[in-house]
């Protein structure tokens, strides 16, 4: 068999046809991945080969072929298959030999393209920032393709004496193989085992191999395509040799093993991720998820069309992960990708209609052109469609002062956490219940249309009155909001905010201890800050936690618009720094304030934590270094926007303005008579069930500005003074996650990717180099090697000769 191999691969390389059809992949790839714009690596802009691993199946169609067409059909058209059968060599010897000659063919045509990857490495920036390990995974992916198809071409070269219809036979089967299954389970007749068509084909396994991620059930799957075409190459090579019956059983042992091979590969399942950051690795809780899943689920991703290459790297991301969760399914989870934005201009107001109602509006890009700048229209979410329940998935994390490609990476960093906490959703049957406490002076609705907005594609929000609402329905909810309440509660309805604790609900309290307003500040120039009587100390220092009275004066903050003089009748009007309204930018590791921007907040407090056993106590956010406290009463003036602070009185320390609080927490009503209005039956336990809770010491923090115009508010974060977005539309939003879901889902925010880019000085100062450098050095390469070859081969013959003579 090693004589067969050797001599296959010395057959190969003796032709010209060898190298010239190698030299042709080679041109052809150089060509597609360093100078056409639409594949080009260097307008990808990242430091990844993934182009190349993407055009390679296609280009292997017509390599592959070329290479194995005459492997039997040569030696049959010669003459010479029937001299070869006559040598002291079994059948399957000769068909291995001539196998393993065509895959080591393949896999030395592949040698001259890890200049790509040397190329790559060099341009990254820094130089060496690139995920190696990928590109091995993706190498290894690429190579098993290569064994199926010189497996499929092996056959196709056995069934006939003429190379050229050999090659044809081969091509239209592997394009068959590697494109017909995944094409059907796109069809509605299929769509109730798509992924079982799906995974019939080759494109779908070498897909998922080719990001880095050796799987068992994938390298089954080659193993399988392999073993069956050379055992029907044996067979039919065999069929004029061998009784029927033997063959028979050749056939049925074949399948036996296929068999074996398969059973073993989803038996015994086994990842090799060989990325850095182990990015398609997915948690115990995806995996858990999926399982929880009670029907089909369908995913829509709107990320379709023309996109960037930042949108094009999120989402292939974004179909990574969708493959990794299908195949974690178990068949009940399905995607497609559609552009909303298809159609004639009447569609697609329907479509962006249709979206805005399921809580998903597009984004409107400034893309880089060769002749300036274009606007582009696209729309970065998905559809999560359930039995009975639709959840959007917001795909693009928006962070203010972040680059574009750190926008993008913080975004493909989030897709797992994004689509899990969804999918969570809809396994346990729609929303979880949020509730708005009202009766006490808290937000109104347009205040509040803001945060509803941003939660109502999650969660099922509605008002809570204290007063009137049973213990059984406020035990429904998820999670209860204290949104800046300015009148005292009653008794009765502090007992059921801690029966509601005890049974281990969710609270996010949101809480002004003053009055101080800006509005009355308008309206008299400086206003006496004086205490709320909320009632509602008791019920905190039990818990765990105290809200000062008192309020934070701090250098790093927001603006407001102030009247500095009237030019005729002319109002002039600037912007100043106002102390009072701090931006608390998130520095703590929680992944509930991961890639968040500063959180706008107006007249906040500070918040002490008190030692209370078994609850666990983390500060998430806080004031800059450069900020004071004011203990209330206190006068606020406007003539301090207007005065230049001094920095010597503002070299304090950072103040705790929220708390996250943890465990199971004390009964406040323990030991105390049941209220009015409580049923005298009912018992409080002197610990709850497990709970979280957060306290904000600003009752504004989730309050949205509103258009003096007309009325209209603005979204959650929006500053329309600054016209600036800040993040506490994504902070509301994690926190509710967490409140709701759990520390295990948050967790997954915790995933972090490297970003890997492109040199850009270099790429746009050495372009020409690169191109030429990786177009034609492989070709050159292929010839020197043929050159060197042809001179060994001579200086062979010629040594021969002249031992003969």
């Amino acid at each position: 068999m090693l004589s067969i191999y050797r001599k296959e691969i010395a057959a190969y390389f003796n032709t010209l046809t060898g190298y010239l059809v190698i030299g042709l992949f080679l041109l052809a790839t150089g060509l597609l991945l360093w100078v056409f714009p639409d594949t080009s690596i260097l307008a990808y802009g990242y430091t990844t080969i993934e182009s190349f691993f993407h055009l390679s199946p296609y280009l292997f169609l017509f390599l592959i072929p070329a290479i194995t067409m005459r492997t039997i059909a040569g030696e049959r058209n010669e003459g010479t298959w029937e001299l070869l059968l006559t040598r002291p060599v079994r059948l399957w010897e000769i068909v291995l030999g001539k196998y393993l000659g065509s895959i080591t063919i393949v896999a030395l045509a592949l040698v001259p393209t890890l200049l790509y990857y040397l190329s790559v490495y060099r341009l990254a920036l820094p130089v060496g920032n690139i995920d190696s390990g990928a590109v091995i995974g993706s190498y290894i992916g690429l190579f098993l393709l290569g064994g199926a198809f010189a497996a499929i071409g092996m056959f196709a070269s056995a069934l006939t004496r003429n190379a050229i219809v050999a090659f044809l036979i081969a091509l239209a089967l592997s394009f068959l193989l590697f494109y017909a299954f995944d094409a059907l389970s796109g069809l509605q007749l299929f769509s109730t085992y798509a992924y079982q068509v799906s995974a019939l084909g080759i494109q779908a396994h070498y897909e998922a191999i080719s990001r880095g991620v050796l799987d068992s059930r994938d390298l089954a799957y080659f193993l399988s395509i392999a073993t069956l075409f050379l055992a029907l190459t044996q067979l039919t090579l065999a069929a004029d040799r061998i009784p029927r019956k033997h063959a028979i059983r050749q056939g049925m042992a074949v399948v036996a093993g296929i068999i074996l091979i398969n059973v073993l590969g989803h038996g015994i399942v086994s990842r090799i991720d060989f990325t850095a950051e182990k990015r398609y690795t997915l948690s115990p809780l995806s995996k858990q998820t999926l399982a929880s899943l009670g029907a089909a689920t369908h995913v829509t991703v709107f990320l379709d069309g023309e996109l960037p290459a930042g949108f094009t790297r999120l989402k292939r991301a974004t179909t990574d992960l969708l493959n990794d969760l299908k195949a974690h399914s178990g068949g009940k989870l399905t995607f497609s990708f559609a552009n909303p934005l298809d159609g004639d201009t009447r569609q697609r107001q329907e479509n962006m209609l249709a979206l805005a109602e399921r809580g998903i509006s597009p984004t409107n890009l400034n893309v880089r052109t060769a002749s300036g700048f274009k606007q582009q229209l696209i729309v970065p979410a998905a559809l999560i469609t359930g039995e009975d329940v639709e959840i959007p998935v917001n795909l693009l994390q928006n962070r203010t002062g972040a680059s574009h490609e750190q926008v993008l990476n913080n975004s493909v960093e989030n897709l797992e956490y994004a689509f899990v906490s969804a999918l969570r959703n809809v396994a346990e049957g729609g929303r979880p219940l949020v509730g708005f406490t009202e009766g006490h002076g808290e937000l109104n609705n347009v205040q509040l249309q803001g945060a509803i907005q941003a939660l109502i594609s999650s969660y099922a929000v509605g008002f809570v009155n204290l007063d009137s609402i049973s213990l059984a329905d406020l035990g429904q909810l998820s999670a209860l909001i204290v949104a800046k309440p300015t009148r005292p509660f009653t008794e009765t309805e502090k007992y059921k905010i801690n029966h509601f604790v005890m049974e281990g609900g969710s609270l996010l309290w949101a809480v002004d201890q003053s009055t101080a307003d800006l509005d009355s500040l308008r309206t008299t120039g400086d206003q006496i800050a004086v205490a709320h009587r909320l009632n509602l100390d008791d019920l905190l220092f039990t818990y765990g936690v105290r809200f000062n009275y008192d309020l934070i004066a701090d250098m790093n903050c927001a603006q407001i618009p102030l009247t500095v003089g009237h030019v005729g009748n002319q109002t002039q009007i600037e912007l100043a720094p106002w102390l009072f309204y701090p931006v608390l930018v998130p520095d703590t590791p929680h992944p509930m304030l991961k890639n968040l921007d500063g959180i706008r907040c107006e007249f906040v407090g500070t918040i002490d934590t008190i030692a209370v056993e078994g609850i666990r106590k983390t500060v998430i956010l806080q004031s800059s270094p450069f900020s004071r406290r004011l203990n209330i009463p206190a006068t606020v003036s406007l003539q301090l926007a207007g005065e230049t602070p001094d920095p010597e009185q503002f070299r304090k320390k950072p103040y705790p303005a929220a708390v996250l609080l943890e465990g199971r927490f004390p009964s406040v009503f323990v030991n105390r008579p049941v209220p009015t209005g409580i049923p005298a039956s009912m018992t409080t336990p002197e610990r709850g069930q497990p709970a979280k809770m957060v306290a904000i010491a600003d009752g504004d923090v989730f309050k949205g500005q509103v258009n003096p115009a007309d009325n209209s508010p603005y979204p959650l974060g929006w500053d329309r003074y600054t016209e600036q977005q800040y993040g506490n539309r994504s902070f509301l939003l994690n926190v509710m996650d967490y409140l709701t879901n759990g520390s295990e889902v948050i967790a997954l925010r915790d995933k972090e990717i490297k970003l890997r880019l492109l040199n850009q000085v270099k790429v746009n100062s050495e372009k020409t180099f690169w191109q030429t450098l990786n177009v034609a050095f492989p070709p050159v390469l292929l010839l020197c090697f043929g050159i060197l070859q042809y001179y060994i081969r001579k200086r062979r013959y010629e040594r021969a000769i002249q031992r003969r003579l």
